[in-house]
C-alpha cells in the first residue's frame, strides 16, 4: 500500500514512464525528430545522462556529465526545470550552446514530471565556436587532452534551425497533454489490485455520480467505518473520496462539453455539481482550464 502522496505520484510516475502510450510516442518522436526524449520525475535533483543512448548527442556522450561532475550542465538543467514547472514548457541553452527543453507533466494541480528532449544546436557548429566553449571547459578542469577529443564531437553534433526546433516542441506539447489526460486516468482507473472495499465504493460512485456522495454513504457502501474507509481509500487511490469523486465527474464532464448545444450550468447540474461556480471551480483545478476555455479549445482542435 501507498500511504503517501509523494510516495503516490512518484508510482504514478512510473506508471506513466513504462505506459505503452509514452513509449510508442517516444520512438515516434526519436525516428521523427532524430532528437532523444526522455520523461523525468518531478523529484530528480540533477541531470545526468541515463542509459537509453539512441539519438543522444555525441558531444554530451563523451563529456559524459555524470562522471565528469559537469556543474554548469547540472545547475542549468535545475533552472530550466525549475522555469518549466511555473511556466510550462520552456527552453534553454547550456555552456556549450546545445539547446534542451522541458515541458511538465501534471495532473490536475499534482505535477508528476517532465518531458525533456534537446542536445541539438540551433546554429551549426563551428571550430570558432568551438574554440569558445573550450575555455569554459577548460576553467571547469578537464584538461587540454580531454577538450581535443571533445572538438570532433562537437562539431558533429547535428544542428536543428529554431523554427523547426519550436515545430518540434509543439509537438511535444501536444503529447504532453494526452499524457497528462492519461495520468488522470490512471488516478481513477480499476486496476483489480485494491482492496474489495474499494471497489464497492468505486463501482458505487461510478453509478450513481450525478446524485450526492457524502463520505458517511460511501463509507457504508463499502462496508467500513468513515475513519477506516478515508484511510483505506487514501492508500488506494493516492486522492481523497473528494478529489475520487470530482475527478470521475469532471471526465464525465468533458464528454458533455464536446456537445456545444448543451448550457454549461446544465452539464454542471447534469454530472451531480450543486452549483455552477463550484463545476467551475472543480473543473479549474483538475484540468487548469475553464469548461469554457476546454470546449471552445477543443472544439476548435476539432474543426482545424
Amino acid at each position: 500500500m501507498i500511504q503517501d502522496p509523494t510516495a503516490y505520484d512518484h508510482a504514478l510516475f512510473e506508471k506513466l514512464k513504462h505506459s505503452e502510450l509514452f513509449s510508442t510516442y517516444q520512438d515516434a518522436f526519436r525516428s521523427a525528430t532524430g532528437l532523444p526524449l526522455r520523461f523525468v520525475g518531478a523529484d530528480v535533483t540533477e541531470w545526468c545522462l541515463d542509459d537509453e543512448k539512441l539519438n543522444r548527442s555525441g558531444f554530451c556522450e563523451t563529456l559524459n556529465l555524470c562522471s565528469s561532475a559537469c556543474a554548469a550542465c547540472i545547475e542549468t538543467n535545475r533552472k530550466l526545470m525549475e522555469k518549466a514547472s511555473v511556466d510550462g514548457p520552456s527552453t534553454c541553452h547550456c555552456f556549450a550552446g546545445m539547446a534542451a527543453t522541458a515541458v511538465p507533466i501534471r495532473c490536475g494541480e499534482r505535477l508528476i514530471g517532465f518531458l525533456k528532449t534537446g542536445q541539438v544546436f540551433n546554429r551549426v557548429p563551428t571550430p570558432a565556436t568551438f574554440n569558445l566553449v573550450s575555455k569554459t571547459l577548460l576553467r571547469h578542469g578537464l584538461t587540454t587532452a580531454v577538450t581535443g577529443k571533445l572538438r570532433e564531437a562537437y562539431l558533429e553534433t547535428r544542428s536543428v534551425a529554431p523554427e523547426r526546433y519550436q515545430s518540434m516542441i509543439t509537438l511535444l506539447s501536444t503529447f504532453a497533454e494526452q499524457l497528462s489526460d492519461h495520468a488522470d486516468k490512471l488516478l481513477t482507473v480499476h486496476d483489480g489490485s485494491q482492496p474489495a472495499a474499494i471497489a464497492k465504493a468505486r463501482e458505487f460512485i461510478d453509478k450513481n455520480l450525478s446524485e450526492p456522495l457524502p463520505l458517511a454513504l460511501v463509507a457504508r457502501k463499502a462496508g467500513l467505518s468513515e475513519s477506516h474507509f478515508c484511510r483505506v481509500f487514501r492508500e488506494g487511490t493516492g486522492v481523497t473520496l473528494t478529489d475520487y469523486v470530482n475527478r470521475r465527474r469532471i471526465q464525465w464532464a468533458k464528454k458533455e462539453l464536446l456537445k456545444s448545444e448543451t448550457r454549461i450550468s446544465e452539464i454542471a447540474f447534469l454530472i451531480g455539481y450543486q452549483s455552477l461556480s463550484q463545476f467551475n471551480r472543480s473543473f479549474a483545478r483538475v484540468t487548469g482550464r475553464s469548461p469554457s476555455q476546454f470546449r471552445a479549445e477543443e472544439l476548435l482542435s476539432v474543426a482545424s
